[in-house]
């Protein structure tokens, strides 16, 4: 006489974890000095995913496309060749260098 294998599966998905629940950390992007204030070297200007900004005069960009002051100056927005650009302008010798805080 013949056995018969008989083998039951699970016809119902079970009570495993929910599928939502997941977010990512804020990676707090944007202008982070304004037209006009006074920086020193290496303040963080702009930071960005891509480049909406590009670094100008005296103007560094990094590995991520954060753009940063080469030297203490004055920031500056404008656009050059129909992009933005930021640049940092020395300061004048006569100006009261005040610093904005990091």
């Amino acid at each position: 006489m013949r056995r018969i294998n008989l083998q039951l599966f699970a016809h119902k998905k079970g009570g495993g974890s929910t599928r939502n629940g997941r977010d990512s950390n804020p990676k707090y992007l944007g202008v982070k000095r304004y037209e006009g204030q006074v920086v020193r070297a290496g303040t963080i200007l702009v930071r960005q995913r891509g480049t909406r900004f590009h670094p100008g005069k005296h103007v560094g960009r990094g590995g991520d496309d954060t753009l940063f002051a080469l030297i203490d100056g004055v920031v500056q927005f404008g656009t050059r060749g129909g992009r933005r650009v930021v640049n940092v302008m020395p300061l004048a010798a006569e100006e009261p260098a005040q610093v904005a805080a990091d």
